[in-house]
Parts: structure tokens; C-alpha cells; sequence
């Protein structure tokens, strides 16, 4: 299975809300690196503490964040998807950014990866 068909599936599995697939997708020892200083920022470590940071962006928004994938480039085991995420709270400002996701594909699975968001000052105080 190539990098690229690998995110691809984790995509799919978020894009559905199957958590259990999308756990599957990962390597035991993977890490979330999410940028900035919200609450929501640092270094996430393990498949269950992925899940937990992807439902905290659902929890947050109350349902609202979404994600989609524009492009997908590969270079081995490096994919870099171009996204556009959106997202809503109550009394704040609307989110709606574009980024950059790099994963590190070892196998059929993530086992990094990395977010890029066009404007993470703005980014941190929608999660804050």
C-alpha cells in the first residue's frame, strides 16, 4: 500500500467518523504534533490520544469542524496534504484557514504528523 492510499484511508475514516478505523490507521507509538498555544496545542502521543484531540475539535465546535483535503503530494513515506478547515463556537468568530498536514507513513500506517495552519494566532484563540 503506497503513503499516499494510507492518509488516504485515514482521511476517509475521519471524513466518515469511524474513530475505530481511524485508530487503525495509526501506529501504536504515533505522534500529533499541533502547533500554537490553545488548549488544544502540544505533542499527542499514542492512537487514543489522537482520537481524544480530534473529538476535542468536534467537542469545541459543538459538531462544526470540518475538514477537506484539497491536494495530496508524495515523496516515499512523506504525504503532504494542502486543507481547508472550517469550524464554529458560540460568541466567537468563524474559523476558516487553510493548511498544510505532513504524515509520516511507516507501513500501512501514520506514525507522525504534522499541522500547518495559515494564521495559528488566529487558529489559537478560536480554541482557547
Amino acid at each position: 500500500m503506497s503513503a499516499s492510499d494510507v492518509v488516504a484511508r485515514y482521511g476517509a475514516a475521519a471524513g466518515a467518523g469511524d474513530m475505530e478505523a481511524l485508530a487503525a490507521t495509526l501506529t501504536d507509538d504515533i505522534v500529533w504534533h499541533q502547533p500554537g498555544t490553545s488548549p488544544l496545542s502540544g505533542d499527542h502521543s499514542g492512537p487514543e490520544a489522537v482520537v481524544a484531540q480530534l473529538g476535542r475539535f468536534m467537542e469545541l465546535s459543538q459538531g462544526t469542524f470540518a475538514l477537506e483535503t484539497l491536494s495530496v503530494t508524495a515523496a516515499g513515506r512523506l504525504v503532504v496534504t494542502t486543507v481547508r478547515f472550517t469550524a464554529s463556537r458560540d460568541g466567537r468568530d468563524d474559523l476558516d484557514q487553510y493548511g498544510t498536514d505532513v504524515f509520516r507513513v511507516v507501513g500501512d500506517k501514520i506514525a507522525e504528523v504534522w499541522l500547518i495552519g495559515e494564521d495559528q494566532p488566529v487558529e489559537d484563540a478560536f480554541w482557547a
